[in-house]
């Protein structure tokens, strides 16, 4: 028999991460879990082989620190089996900038931006070298409504978003297909991490977890690169984006606009 190809999840003990890996597994593949929780990981590992028969392997990795993004990496790097990561470690901030602890903001970026650098980078140089795979980066809505909450978790996945727009341009040709995942309000435990309760957001505007994987394994399915699975009518971000499109031409001229050049 031929051997399932892997998926790797970070931040998969818990969360969207968990969900990921039990809709993957019922899809046939194989998994690599990788999160800092080993009890986590390990009861989701056991339950997910037991329900699925997929091979389940458990990672325990700190990816805020250095050593275990590189030692990630490596296994990306080295092992032809992998053929998805799902960039989805990450915590985020409700609290202002001024009020937040920069140690704190420093750790979120280093999770939220160093991270999933590393791991993309490993994957797409793997990827396009193999001429197959697919990368998934969860970002968030924040990433164009950066004023929702912490500015620095905002711009984190800004940057995730910036990254996986330059990684389909990038990838397209060895048909490696990148996605880009921007769910709203989640009922995880993201927001106890986050310091507020999630019991205190409108329930019109809070998502089960389930609903977000779901939608967005529908708009991977659907070749989608940009998935927002609250946003009902997709031509919203269409004309979002083409509106920043239309910009490029102008961005970068010889000379200062006319506006600047007055009096």
């Amino acid at each position: 028999m031929m051997a399932k190809p892997v998926a790797l999840i970070t931040g998969a003990s818990s969360g969207l991460g968990s969900i990921y890996a039990d809709r993957l597994a019922r899809r046939g593949w194989d998994l690599l879990l990788a999160a800092r929780n080993h009890e986590r990981l390990a009861t989701l590992a056991t339950r997910l082989e037991r329900e699925t028969g997929s091979a389940v392997e458990p990672a325990v990795v700190d990816l805020s620190d250095l050593n275990g993004r590189r030692q990630l990496a490596q296994r990306l790097s080295e092992d032809s089996r992998i053929e998805m990561l799902v960039n989805n470690a990450g915590f985020g901030s409700t609290a202002p900038l001024k009020e937040s602890d920069p140690e704190i903001m420093e750790q979120m970026i280093e999770l939220n931006v160093s991270a999933v650098t590393m791991l993309a980078n490993a994957a797409a140089r793997a990827f396009a070298q193999r001429g197959r795979g697919a990368i998934i980066n969860m970002a968030s809505i924040t990433a164009v409504a950066p004023t929702i909450l912490n500015g620095v978790y905002g711009a984190t996945k800004a940057y995730v978003l910036a990254l996986s727009q330059s990684l389909h341009h990038e990838l397209a040709p060895f048909d490696v297909k990148v996605q880009v995942v921007l769910p709203g309000a989640t009922a995880t435990e993201f927001w106890d991490a986050s310091g507020s309760s999630v019991r205190a957001l409108p329930a019109s505007i809070v998502m089960r977890p389930e609903d977000v994987v779901d939608a967005a394994l529908s708009g991977f399915d659907q070749g989608e690169f940009v998935t927002i699975p609250s946003l009902p009518d997709a031509s919203e971000w269409e004309a979002f984006d083409a509106a920043r499109t239309a910009l490029l031409p102008n961005l970068s001229r010889s000379e200062p606009a006319e506006r600047y050049r007055r009096g």
